[in-house]
């Protein structure tokens, strides 16, 4: 298992954890090939991804009429400013710097969904 897999289940196991219902992509071709049909919520890309990085993912989801308001979270180990600045040129909804803590990203993520916090944050 590469650390893409890794880093792929643990973002997959946090939010099933949460009752979050989670699918998952190996890249952002993948994630694009298969959104229209799983109508997410929520969508968490890596830049860094084979064939289509998370930059050219996030615009193609923007461009298309039928994934343009789904939430879209950035994870990367870039945190220069001009990335963030890039993300929101882009349009993502937030952006998460590696290595994340899992309770950021899953408050992140329950935001964005619309879901009410539980008692426990």
């Amino acid at each position: 298992m590469d650390d893409d897999e890794v880093i792929r289940q643990l973002i997959a196991v946090n939010l099933q954890l949460e009752g979050f219902e989670v699918f998952t992509a190996t890249d952002g071709q993948d994630c694009l090939d298969r959104v229209e049909q799983i109508q997410p919520d929520v969508i968490t890309l890596d830049v860094m991804m084979p064939r289509l990085d998370g930059w050219v993912t996030a615009t193609q989801l923007r461009r298309n009429p039928r994934t343009a308001k789904i939430k879209v979270v950035l994870i990367t180990a870039r945190a220069q400013e001009d990335d963030k600045d890039r993300g929101r040129q882009v349009g993502v909804d937030a952006y998460l710097t590696k290595p994340f803590d899992p309770g950021e990203m899953i408050r992140v993520v329950r935001e964005l969904a619309g879901s009410p916090s539980t008692a426990f944050d």
